[in-house]
């Protein structure tokens, strides 16, 4: 049946065009079914926070994911995954998604942004009145009243400063240089749990890919 087959086409310049066509699609597929592997994201940002002139140190073990939290469901379908610290480490940001916010980064400390305010994750709220006012810098940057922090993406290498109280420009400028810039070493470095290969590729998702 193969040889009438192939003779049939060999005979048929339309049929044999078509006929290498479907074997090459063929071969195409099968490759991209065998080596798909997810997009993995992995950068890193820095950030601190003062209030009334103290930095926060966010020392409890509640803010600091490790590998467990990594691999639950889905690799970054857990919300923490996404965004985190880890190893007591209170300034380095990691990053494991396209398009993360500092509000979802916030978030996920249990604290909470807004344009005039903040609140920690004992419910403490620090707003902006007459005296004491929420200052941003971002890269040593002043974007104090001009950004919506909670909706701006963190960006690889982001350098943080969030500062409430009646600082003067010099204490601010000086807070915000003071800010650690160890996310370049980061960006190099094995991360420290397992949020970057979490992620188990499924049939469906080697399907998905072929289109």
């Amino acid at each position: 049946m193969t040889l009438k087959l192939n003779s049939a086409v060999s005979k048929n310049p339309v049929a044999s065009l078509i006929y290498g066509l479907v074997l090459g699609a063929i071969l195409v597929l099968g490759i991209r079914f065998a080596t798909y592997a997810p997009e993995h994201i992995h950068y890193h940002a820095n950030f601190a926070v003062y209030i009334n002139g103290q930095q926060e140190l966010f020392k409890e073990p509640r803010y600091y994911q490790e590998v467990a939290i990594c691999s639950k469901g889905r690799g970054i379908t857990v919300p923490e995954a996404r965004v985190h610290l880890h190893d007591n480490d209170n300034s380095a940001i990691h990053v494991h998604d396209h398009a993360v916010t500092w509000g979802q980064f916030f978030n996920n400390l249990g604290w909470n942004i807004g344009s005039d305010f903040i609140q920690t994750a004992d419910s403490t709220m620090y707003r902006a009145d007459g005296t004491n006012k929420l200052h941003i810098f971002i890269n040593n940057q002043d974007y104090t009243d001009l950004t919506n922090l909670a909706n701006t993406v963190i960006k690889d290498k982001d350098r943080l400063l969030i500062s409430y109280g009646n600082q003067d420009d010099a204490t601010l400028l000086k807070e915000a240089k003071a800010v650690s810039s160890s996310a370049a070493k980061y960006d190099v470095s094995k991360d420290p749990a397992s949020c970057a290969g979490a992620e188990t590729v499924t049939l469906h998702d080697r399907l998905k890919h072929l289109f």
